[in-house]
């Protein structure tokens, strides 16, 4: 067995530079001496929020994902702008998407959605103590905002339904860490 399993950096050959993501293809050298090829696409860093009203429902967004083209029920989320704060992101993707603004913000950790082959990292947070204004979408942004109570949501993911991997495992976590 071996004990050491990182792989070493060789050399890169950029492939792709765009607005969201850069895609590079790296050799590397494994820890048996071999070399490989590894396809990394680089995403900047994310946030995701389960927010949660006085009801216990959490505040969900369903929209067209180009990807696989067809809608799907998710949480608020976005990138982090260059340089902001994971809470702050979530902040503002809270309000940009939804409207609301929470007196409690409560991280949840950082998950890494594809390590196999996408470098981000997601921050996840849980919002409570809602005040609800007007969402301020991005121009290329379409949503349709749902009040789901929590034990739906979370039934819907362990049956599947849930299919967005951000959500499944903010809505597991949250349901868990509050005990609901």
């Amino acid at each position: 067995m071996v004990e050491n399993l990182e792989e070493t950096f060789l050399s890169r050959q950029d492939v792709f530079t765009g607005k969201l993501l850069n895609v590079h293809v790296d050799q590397v050298r494994l820890p048996d001496g071999k070399t490989a090829s590894r396809e990394v696409a680089d995403h900047c860093p994310c946030v995701a929020v389960v927010a949660l009203d006085g009801g216990n429902n959490v505040l969900a967004v369903t929209q067209y994902r180009y990807a696989f083209g067809k809608t799907l029920l998710e949480i608020p989320a976005g990138k982090l702008e260059e340089g902001e704060e994971p809470a702050v992101g979530a902040l503002r993707e809270l309000l940009e998407e939804t409207g609301a603004v929470p007196d409690e913000l409560l991280p949840m950790g950082k998950i890494l959605p594809s390590p196999g082959c996408l470098g981000e990292e997601l921050y996840l947070f849980l919002a409570r103590g809602l005040t609800m204004g007007e969402a301020q979408p991005d121009e290329d942004e379409f949503l349709r905002l749902e009040r789901i109570p929590m034990e739906e949501l979370a039934h819907r993911c362990l049956r599947g339904e849930i299919e967005d991997g951000k959500t499944v495992a903010a809505i597991l976590k949250a349901k868990l860490l509050l005990n609901l």
